[in-house]
């Protein structure tokens, strides 16, 4: 689903992690702005992720998870508190 909820697909979730998924998309995803949106993980609408999208390849999407408010902590990486206590 669209961050402004401009648009929505149905997907089936391949695989997912604490990080990222990959999923197949049913329909067209062209001219769709993929960059950030929600993976709702729900039929309710009460679960759901911030996504940015990681890779296309036909209908199978790579995407990862946004953690925070427009933060992308990707795995490695140190925040700021774990380099104030090295």
């Amino acid at each position: 689903m669209a961050i402004d909820g401009t648009w929505r697909r149905d997907c089936q979730l391949n695989s997912i992690s604490d990080t990222e998924a990959t999923l197949t998309v049913e329909g067209s995803i062209q001219g769709l702005n993929l960059k950030e949106f929600f993976l709702l993980l729900s039929s309710t609408g009460l679960a759901y992720r911030r996504c940015e999208l990681v890779r296309v390849n036909g209908t199978d999407m790579d995407i990862h998870f946004l953690r925070g408010k427009n933060a992308k902590k990707r795995p490695g990486a140190a925040s700021k508190s774990d380099e104030m206590m090295s």
